[in-house]
């Protein structure tokens, strides 16, 4: 699989216990997710244009809480000059962004805020869309 996310040339992050089988790494959470994205999952301002060539897009911070449960550490945010934020992990050092490449130019990385899922999940669309993402992921990996 070519992977085109941010950080995915990292291969030294590696969980034994992420509460998945077979996803051990940010690589092994992507390829999943690859298969899961979908409309529905995608944030609903920017639906009409989510399609399956931009898999990613709109899936970001769903995504980067998703990623926290299976790897830990903290999720950051980008600013975007629209308004909002583009969110990305960091754990045990290690950088990465599995929905970086719904963008068209590369973000920076070092001017970015700590996010809370508390406020992120404030809002009930997007706290059950990362329910739904879970969900899937689960499914998927038991074969339900």
């Amino acid at each position: 699989m070519n992977y085109g996310y941010y950080g995915s040339e990292d291969k030294g992050l590696y969980v034994e216990n992420t509460g998945f089988e077979t996803i051990h790494t940010p690589q092994s959470l992507y390829e999943m997710l690859s298969e899961i994205w979908c409309e529905y999952t995608c944030a609903p301002r920017m639906r009409k244009d989510w399609s399956p060539e931009n898999r990613t897009l709109g899936q970001c911070s769903i995504t980067a809480f998703l990623a926290q449960d299976l790897f830990g550490g903290d999720v950051y945010g980008i600013p975007l000059k629209e308004g909002g934020w583009h969110c990305f992990n960091v754990a045990e050092g290690h950088v990465f962004d599995l929905t970086s490449e719904q963008f068209d130019h590369p973000l920076d990385y070092s001017s970015c805020e700590l996010q809370s899922r508390e406020t992120h999940f404030a809002k009930q669309e997007k706290y059950e869309r990362y329910l739904y993402l879970k969900k899937a992921l689960e499914e998927r990996m038991t074969g339900r």
